[in-house]
């Protein structure tokens, strides 16, 4: 899958690498138009512009730009050559080109190039030189501002008109995108992927990735030949950012902006992430879209695991035990779940303390007595569960041993 994104939040519309950009109508991928590149992602955006009706304009940066009027995909009149990263900011749409932003007239959609005077409302283009002479990966609008992203540095567009474009102020001089499928907005806030991590970005201050420290072990050993294949989205409340750890992106973090948490789900290559009204879908490597949500994987029990920090008492010549161990779940009938211990501070050296069968229907505290794990320097307990399971608490007696 090369693009995905929805006209007018009504209809899914994806390109697909065998050059065809097609249209989901409820049932089947109706062909819209064929025989367009074969490998270049595509980026896409709905924009008024002039025209009757809404349009979902499309950029590869290879074919000339297409536009969806609802009824056929056709070309959009007078855009600039090599057009890549199509998006809508203040009534104007912008594109890249090399280093060169290419911005519209507003309101007009076809109008690129300038005829008589400028004024106000004429179509332009900025350039920006880099210290590293690097061409624009990415373009995002969301934080007041046209976000623009090279390799190894951003900035902000300010400005409203020819007159009044500047492109000096920096977000960041030392970082930019991975690429432009690879940034995303959430309540407001911009997020994009770094070879050096993951940023939120609200505008006026540096970006930051504290938040995103639980999960950098990820971007450090991620495959960085392959990251012109990432890709983030989100759906309101979740931001998701898919990443290569091995041969292909097989690896998406999800992270929870209410109560600040991050996930880990694999067995997914998602190429392309959009949100269509209350639904998120994903384009994969295998040429599909997948329409995100419910309580299985296309109704096959879904495995999870949860894998506990490292326990130790305050010295580590003294020995932790835990004479019980308490896991308040709700684990309705046909669900499995099974409690792990180990003596060892990483690793996979797991022993089984618990194991509730898919008979068995639990919604209540269970208490476990690990016997079988004798006394050590450090602990860590895991749950493994397929299926529906609600982990509500966990809990454990300890008992620490004198230095010895």
């Amino acid at each position: 899958m090369l693009g995905l994104a929805s006209w007018k939040g009504q209809t899914l519309h994806a390109v697909f690498a065998d050059g065809t950009w097609r249209r989901w109508d409820g049932t089947d991928w109706i062909t819209m138009k064929s025989g367009l590149n074969t490998s270049a992602d595509w980026s896409f955006v709905n924009f008024k512009g002039g025209f009757g009706e809404t349009n979902l304009i499309g950029t590869n940066g290879v074919d000339p730009v297409q536009r969806f009027d609802g009824s056929i995909v056709q070309l959009l009149a007078n855009a600039p050559a090599g057009a890549n990263y199509i998006n809508e900011h203040d009534n104007r749409l912008y594109c890249a080109v090399g280093n060169r932003i290419h911005y519209t007239g507003i309101n007009l959609a076809e109008e690129w190039t300038l005829t008589g005077r400028p004024n106000d409302s004429s179509p332009g283009t900025i350039g920006k030189e880099t210290y590293r002479g690097e061409d624009i990966i990415g373009l995002r609008a969301g934080t007041g501002h046209l976000s623009v992203f090279f390799p190894s540095s951003s900035y902000e567009l300010y400005g409203t008109d020819r007159n009044s474009f500047d492109l000096s102020n920096a977000i960041a001089e030392d970082f930019g995108a991975l690429n432009n499928k690879a940034m995303t907005n959430l309540e407001s806030v911009l997020y994009f992927v770094d070879e050096t991590g993951i940023y939120e970005y609200s505008g006026g201050v540096r970006p930051r990735k504290k938040f995103s420290q639980p999960v950098q072990w990820y971007i450090d050993n991620m495959n960085k030949a392959l990251k012109q294949q990432c890709c983030a989205g989100s759906d309101g409340r979740y931001l998701y950012v898919a990443l290569p750890m091995g041969s292909t992106v097989d690896t998406v973090l999800v992270w929870d902006s209410q109560i600040d948490q991050w996930d880990v789900w694999n067995d997914l290559q998602p190429t392309h992430i959009v949100k269509m009204g209350e639904t998120l879908y994903m384009a994969d490597a295998q040429g599909r879209v997948l329409q995100m949500g419910g309580t299985t994987d296309n109704g096959v029990a879904i495995s999870c695991e949860v894998i506990s920090k490292t326990f130790t008492v305050e010295s580590m010549s003294q020995r932790i035990r835990w004479p019980r161990l308490w896991v308040t779940v709700e684990k309705p009938v046909g669900s499995t779940l099974q409690v792990y211990l180990s003596k060892e501070p990483s690793g996979e050296s797991w022993t089984l303390v618990s194991d509730l069968s898919a008979s068995q229907a639990i919604n209540n505290r269970i208490c476990v007595n690990p016997f079988q794990v004798a006394q050590s320097n450090t602990l860590r307990f895991k749950l493994t569960w397929t299926g529906q399971v609600t982990v509500r608490e966990i809990s454990m007696d300890e008992r620490n041993f004198p230095v010895v």
